[in-house]
């Protein structure tokens, strides 16, 4: 089983934020595929899929940003899930929007979220898939930048993205990470 965790904060005012983008794309996969999240013990809402033809329990901590990595590795000990098979969906403020970058074995990078899941796993074995929120223009703070919505012309570029995240987890899933890496980081402008 693979885990695939997408970060973000719970809570209406965090929704479709920047920062949210975990939380967006567990949200289209859902809609797409008619999965439902339900509450856990974890600190965190699940839901177990098969409609990519094997299970993937799909993960959205509850906990914050922050302490994302509490609930990660409740459910990873509870699974008994290899870190090397949690795949973890953030924004990347490096990135330009549109952009996404699948990666492992590498440090926090200023993402408290990331930082928090190396703290509580114990390692950097999982894989990271980077997705591209732009960095703020002028003097936007960047703590109310990520917390802010896509504008609408953002937005359309955004839904494309989606479909290109389920790609790249799918080929990590089917083909392995390297191939999911050379054609995801690859495929982009």
């Amino acid at each position: 089983m693979y885990v695939v965790v997408g970060l973000g904060n719970p809570g209406k005012e965090y929704a479709a934020t920047r920062h949210n983008i975990g939380f967006i794309f567990l949200d289209y996969l859902a809609g797409k595929y008619g999965f439902a999240f339900k509450g856990t013990k974890w600190q965190a809402e699940t839901a177990k899929d098969l409609s990519w033809g094997y299970p993937v329990l799909f993960v959205k901590p509850q906990t914050y940003m922050n302490r994302s990595g509490v609930a990660v590795r409740a459910v990873a000990d509870f699974y008994q899930v290899d870190s090397s098979r949690i795949i973890v969906i953030h924004d990347d403020l490096d990135l330009p929007l549109g952009r996404t970058k699948i990666m492992t074995n590498r440090g926090a990078g200023g993402h408290n979220g990331i930082r928090s899941l190396l703290e509580h796993l114990g390692t950097n074995d999982f894989v990271r898939v980077r997705v591209g929120i732009g960095r703020p223009e002028n003097l936007v703070r960047v703590s109310d930048f990520v917390l802010s919505r896509f504008a609408q012309e953002e937005t359309e570029k955004m839904r494309e993205e989606l479909h290109r995240l389920e790609m790249g987890i799918r080929l990590i899933m089917e083909e392995g990470l390297s191939v999911a890496m050379n054609r995801i980081n690859a495929d982009q402008a």
